[in-house]
């Protein structure tokens, strides 16, 4: 190589490595004060439920979404409707199978749409085995501190998936022709995270 070439590559890898990566803080989801929600047509009305049981990371930085990630990972066995019986059928075979598949998922692939308050939040959701692309409606509320010193961020995150695409398929025939569960499901996440030491 030309002693003035071979200066010019030099200089180009020196300048490339004194550019700073781009960086996030990092944060973990706090389960007291987060919800993981759904809502489902049941007949002529919609049941809701709940996961409880959950974690997660995410970094956030405001301004730059370029480097906004997310990972969670929900145990299925934990879903609650408030009615004993019925959690159990959705743990069965019939719908989540919590045996064979004992997590839900989400991995975040990016974001678009950004403005100062929201954005369209881009990843894949892992339910019953199958993995899906799936956008969240994403609110961004901000970030400050509790009254302990922590630094918190909080999200609404809400997307509306179809179960049937996840091979969630039980369902029952009414007299009326109609089915008793509705295959739409809403999905509400109010997310609050504190900023990891």
């Amino acid at each position: 190589m030309h002693p003035a070439a071979r200066g010019l590559f030099f200089g180009v890898l020196f300048a490339l490595s004194s550019i700073p990566a781009l960086e996030a803080a990092a944060y973990k989801i706090d389960p007291h004060h987060t919800t993981v929600s759904f809502k489902i047509r049941h007949l002529f009305t919609k049941v809701q439920g709940n996961f409880n049981e959950f974690s997660g990371t995410l970094e956030y930085e405001p301004g730059k979404p370029e480097t906004w990630r997310v990972e969670a990972v929900v145990q299925a066995a934990s879903i609650d409707t408030n009615v004993a019986p019925r959690d159990k059928h959705l743990r069965s075979a019939d719908f989540f199978d919590v045996e064979k598949y004992p997590t839900l998922t989400f991995t975040s692939t990016g974001v678009t749409d950004v403005t100062e308050s929201g954005a369209k939040l881009l990843g894949n959701l892992a339910v019953h085995g199958v993995e899906k692309p799936v956008t969240f409606d994403l609110a961004v509320h901000g970030v400050g501190k509790d009254p302990w010193g922590n630094q918190r961020a909080g999200f609404t995150a809400t997307a509306t998936i179809n179960r049937k695409d996840f091979g969630l398929n039980w369902n029952e025939m009414l007299e009326t022709g109609q089915v008793l569960v509705g295959e739409e499901v809403e999905i509400t996440l109010e997310v609050e995270a504190i900023l990891e030491a």
